[in-house]
């Protein structure tokens, strides 16, 4: 039963996905890519993961944590709100190799679908 848990996690960390945002699709143009990473990730490990899972060769890994926001919250009609966090956030900035892409939006030809 154990090694199914060591399996599915494997999984759960190889399913990476470039966030899909207009900011991002910017800095495609300069071959750099966002990846939503777990905390305790290394830049190393980042690097090595984008390489096996797309096929690039990977030149730079800058990452950043963003805090979670204050959200108020309430238990019943007269109960004292209390403040709380939401989970913080890890973004990995990958940087690819001259030629190397990854396709993350849809490349549109001059043909339109009616």
């Amino acid at each position: 039963m154990a090694d199914t848990k060591k399996t599915t996690a494997k999984l759960a960390v190889k399913l990476l996905e470039p966030r899909a945002t207009e900011k991002t699709y910017a800095e495609s143009f300069k071959r750099t890519y966002v990846f939503p990473v777990k905390k305790n990730m290394s830049k190393q490990a980042i690097a090595k993961l984008v390489e096996e899972e797309f096929n690039v060769t990977v030149t730079d890994v800058r990452t950043l944590i963003r805090d979670g926001k204050k959200t108020k919250y309430s238990k019943g009609k007269h109960a004292y709100p209390g403040i709380t966090h939401r989970q913080d956030k890890k973004f990995a900035y990958v940087t690819l190799k001259e030629g190397n892409s990854i396709k993350v939006f849809e490349e549109q030809d001059g043909k339109e679908k009616k």
